[in-house]
């Protein structure tokens, strides 16, 4: 079986969030099941940089009034298909915002572009003795694809739309749908018309074969007003064609047994080596050395992640004996409140902005818990890293937080199985008294040595999730 997977980033090459990894990792996960999967992505300048060994596998004389070449390369065991088209991408800021923090205004027509160019590698043969069995694109960067392909190259070929994040929808002006190479009657609400203007995620989700979304319980979520973004009542109309399937982590690049990122290695029967990773982490934040758990936090800083909790909160943990670290960048206001925490309690909160894959590899493999307050997540990946490296998940309770980590309550503590810890209501006063819960374990080592062991015991592959998806694909195929 063979994939055309369509992605706007792919780690390790290019990454903005969790999408990067799930695109990176789950082609090798479905290997054993003998599917073959090749990635089609934007030659960002970091993109091409990377790629040692490329050859030219087919090209566009005029996709969007430029030409383009499509590269074929492998990267860490990725089979890359690259589209090569220097006036869209040769950009000095990130994949979609510029160097100012704003997004690009060709951002329809960039990614417009390069659903098209997919429909035609699916459709048109662009690359010779190569098409694919099924084509699957990810968000609304690559949601066209599906809407191209039935008005052009593969009316009958199935696709599969997997929603990373509806709140991200791709939506722009009406004024747009002209350059957008389709014909008059996609403007229309069966196809891309979204209350009067163009919606990229909204055309996918109505032309795909089937809709995949990362966790099973953000499947149901996103069939209600509140979750849905104003997209529920038509998911509501394809229930049947969607699933979630909850996402994996690469157990290759996070195992704290032989990670290249941290001093002292260690697995579930040594925990105690984790002290020498504490000890890096204290140093990196200029934390004071002393007892009391370390929460980390490693996050966009947006009110979805629930980061003004965080900063809220941020006494209280001090107060309570603990520290605080925190990597990442966001909403200004909010790396502001989490700032000022940090010069309130010198020594005992420290944050570095931005973002540093290494660093957040010591911390998970530094301090006690995790904090993820998001309002709303479908799926998350940080509290998969987290289980795997021993550091408890403090997590609200939605979406694929909720299906992946086991809450510490009296009858999971009795049946020892909890691998953390629920709260809710998502507000201030509930992540405090989760944060309470979490001192009172972390204050008995047996127990909070057995919170670890489970978590790190959980199976966090891509191995179930894998077979989930080879099981769709085939539905798919013979549906004929």
């Amino acid at each position: 079986m063979n994939i055309l997977s369509v992605a706007s980033e792919v780690y390790p090459l290019v990454k903005t969030g969790g999408l990067a990894d799930v695109v990176g990792a789950l082609p090798a996960a479905l290997v054993p099941h003998g599917v073959r999967t090749r990635t089609l992505v934007p030659g960002y300048p970091p993109v091409l940089k990377k790629l040692k060994k490329k050859k030219a596998v087919g090209g566009f004389d005029n996709l969007f009034g430029h030409p383009a070449t499509v590269l074929s390369a492998e990267v860490n065991g990725v089979d890359l298909l690259v589209l090569d088209q220097p006036a869209l991408y040769a950009r000095d800021g990130g994949p979609y915002i510029d160097s100012t923090g704003r997004d690009y205004p060709d951002n329809f027509r960039r990614f417009a572009a390069l659903s098209l160019a997919a429909a035609e590698i699916a459709g048109n043969g662009i690359i010779s003795n190569w098409k694919p069995d099924i084509v699957h694109v990810h968000d609304w960067q690559t949601a066209l694809t599906p809407v191209y392909m039935r008005f052009g190259p593969a009316p009958d070929l199935p696709t599969v739309m997997t929603i990373h994040n509806i709140a991200f929808q791709g939506q722009f002006g009406a004024s747009v749908f002209p350059e957008l190479a389709l014909p008059p009657d996609a403007f229309s609400t069966q196809f891309v018309e979204y209350y009067g203007d163009v919606g990229f995620l909204k055309g996918g989700l109505q032309t795909a074969s089937a809709i995949t979304t990362v966790s099973p319980s953000y499947a149901q979520e996103i069939l209600t007003p509140e979750f849905g973004m104003g997209l529920d009542g038509l998911l509501a109309s394809r229930v049947a064609d969607l699933t979630g399937i909850v996402n994996g982590i690469d157990g290759d690049a996070w195992d704290p047994q032989t990670d290249p990122h941290i001093p002292a290695h260690y697995g579930p029967g040594t925990l105690k080596r984790r002290a020498g990773n504490r000890r890096a982490l204290e140093e990196r934040f200029g934390l004071e050395k002393g007892p009391g758990p370390i929460f980390c936090v490693i996050s966009r800083l947006t009110w979805q992640k629930g980061m003004d909790l965080v900063a809220e909160a941020a006494d209280d943990i001090v107060a309570l004996g603990g520290k605080l670290v925190v990597l990442g960048s966001g909403d200004p206001a909010l790396e502001s409140a989490l700032m000022a925490a940090a010069s309130r309690h010198r020594g005992h909160i420290g944050m570095v902005t931005g973002y540093d894959e290494p660093l957040s590899h010591l911390m998970q493999a530094g301090a006690d818990a995790i904090l993820i307050p998001s309002r709303f997540e479908p799926c998350g990946l940080t509290q998969l890293y987290g289980l795997r490296y021993g550091c408890v998940p403090v997590v609200a309770r939605t979406g694929g937080l909720t299906d992946t980590i086991i809450d510490a309550n009296e009858a999971a503590l009795s049946a020892k199985c909890a691998t953390g810890f629920h709260f809710l209501p998502v507000t201030t006063d509930g992540l405090r008294l989760a944060i309470r819960r979490v001192l009172r374990a972390y204050n008995e080592p047996k127990l909070w040595a057995r919170l670890q062991n489970q978590g790190m015991k959980s199976d966090v592959s891509w191995a179930k999730s894998a077979e989930r998806y080879v099981s769709l694909y085939s539905a798919l195929l013979a549906k004929g």
